[in-house]
């Protein structure tokens, strides 16, 4: 990996930290949400593993805001705003499974 990548993935996984712990939810709710472990969603944030990309969106959906800011693209044109916390709370419940 070279030294782009590893700032990259760092970068990535600090923002993913950060937008879990404004919403004030766990790394093992943010797990559940994206079907994998609590220990595998640890080592994303911790930038031992790479996030895939194909996992990008429904974090993205869950904090209310767009897979290139996630990824640090800083194009705001599409930008929501800050969302009231009924909306966040709303969108949240609407991931959960059915069951």
């Amino acid at each position: 990996m070279t030294e782009d990548d590893k700032a990259f993935f760092e970068q990535l996984g600090q923002r993913i930290a950060n937008l879990r712990k404004t919403q004030n939810m766990t790394q093992g709710q943010l797990a559940e949400h994206l079907g994998i472990s609590p220990q595998h969603m640890a080592s994303f944030e911790k930038r031992i593993r790479k996030v895939p990309a194909s996992m990008l969106p429904t974090p993205a959906q869950l904090f209310g805001t767009s897979a290139d800011e996630l990824v640090g693209l800083k194009d705001t044109a599409t930008k929501r705003g800050t969302m009231p916390k009924l909306q966040r709370q709303i969108e949240q419940v609407a991931l959960l499974p059915k069951s």
